[in-house]
């Protein structure tokens, strides 16, 4: 009986000792660590992604000036021809008869001319008949003139110098003045235009920007620009833009700016699809924000953490323009000093207190070669 209650006294005092250590709970953990980064303005090269297509700078149809069998072919399909280049020659046998005839009609009106002009002199013929001489010469000057040209259309040059493509005749064909099919074509591939899409509203946002001193360069005519072709290989060589259309097309509401590009390997293929990155101007007071400390929320909207004065750790909305570098462009939700979360963000959540430490990642060496 003794031992019994023995035992239940001790099973009490064992419960009043449990009882007693629940009135010292264990202390609470730190606050996480956040690595944080102190917003501060800073200048930022802002550019433009925009599609675009190839063109040539100068296109010209070669097309025949006088009717006739076409002898020869002077030219090898596909190649880099010169200005007044012989392209095709034309049986030129009737246009040098017809050259030799009004020659021929040339000598004797010039000779009539100069013998009623002695007549005259001599007071042998009247004004009216030296006159018709002289009148006679000039007409037959013009006659071999209009020959002598005829006769040089027979050989077909190269209105432009650039890249011809291929012939749509072949020697033996007869071809006739001004026929609506062209014999070739040739396109000027050196320099290249690239006709590059911009939504209006871009660019009136664009303009404004400038107006009112935000971005410090003149106007996007004076950017310059480079190329991503269709492969997703960069082109090695810069252009720069030379204007933009002063309309908007109703279709698709965007505008039309023209770069020009040099393009000596011919590389550039007249409609070819291309990306166009062109230098809009210097932001001198962006806000920048590490792309890792950027997230989306449910409704796809960028997001930040900021610890605040108290040492919370405070979301913010954000609004976000371009890349660049590592970086987003934010244009609004951050300003000069705000404590931007970039490292520990796994441990943290909004509202909660937070330890603020400089990023570690500002802190590494650069990475020797």
């Amino acid at each position: 009986m003794i031992f019994v209650r023995f035992r239940i006294l001790a099973t009490a005092a064992g419960l009043l000792g449990l009882a007693g250590c629940g009135q010292n709970p264990p202390p609470k953990p730190p606050p996480p660590e956040a690595g944080v980064v102190t917003i501060a303005p800073e200048a930022a090269t802002l550019n433009a992604v925009l599609p675009g297509r190839t063109d040539p700078t100068a296109v010209s149809d070669v097309r025949p000036q006088v009717s006739g069998l076409l002898q020869r072919r002077l030219f090898t399909e596909g190649a880099l021809v010169r200005q007044g280049q012989p392209l095709y020659q034309i049986d030129p046998a009737p246009y040098k008869a017809a050259y030799d005839n009004a020659a021929a009609l040339l000598a004797s009106a010039k000779a009539k001319a100069a013998r009623y002009g002695a007549l005259l002199q001599q007071n042998a013929i009247s004004h009216q008949e030296y006159d018709d001489a002289e009148a006679a010469y000039k007409q037959a000057a013009a006659s071999t003139e209009s020959a002598r040209i005829n006769l040089d259309y027979t050989r077909i040059t190269a209105p432009i110098s650039g890249r011809i493509g291929r012939s749509s005749v072949t020697q033996g064909a007869l071809v006739t003045a001004a026929q609506t099919t062209p014999l070739a074509t040739i396109q000027t591939l050196d320099p290249i235009y690239v006709d590059i899409t911009q939504s209006s509203s871009e660019l009136i946002a664009l303009k404004l920007a400038m107006r009112h001193g935000t971005l410090e360069r003149e106007g996007p005519q004076d950017a310059e620009a480079t190329l991503q072709l269709e492969n997703g290989a960069q082109y090695p060589l810069h252009g720069r833009l030379q204007f933009s259309e002063v309309t908007v097309d109703p279709a698709t509401g965007a505008v039309t700016l023209r770069a020009i590009f040099p393009n000596p390997d011919g590389i550039l293929l007249p409609g070819m699809f291309v990306r166009a990155t062109i230098i809009e101007g210097v932001q001198n007071n962006a806000i920048l924000a590490p792309q890792q400390a950027v997230s989306r929320n449910e409704k796809g909207d960028p997001t930040a953490l900021v610890v605040d004065a108290k040492g919370i750790a405070r979301l913010h909305a954000l609004k976000v323009g371009q890349t660049i570098g590592d970086k987003w462009l934010v244009t609004d939700g951050l300003k000069p000093g705000d404590k931007l979360i970039v490292e520990g963000l796994q441990k943290i959540q909004p509202d909660m207190p937070v330890h603020a430490v400089p990023a570690s990642f500002l802190k590494q060496p650069p990475k020797r070669s």
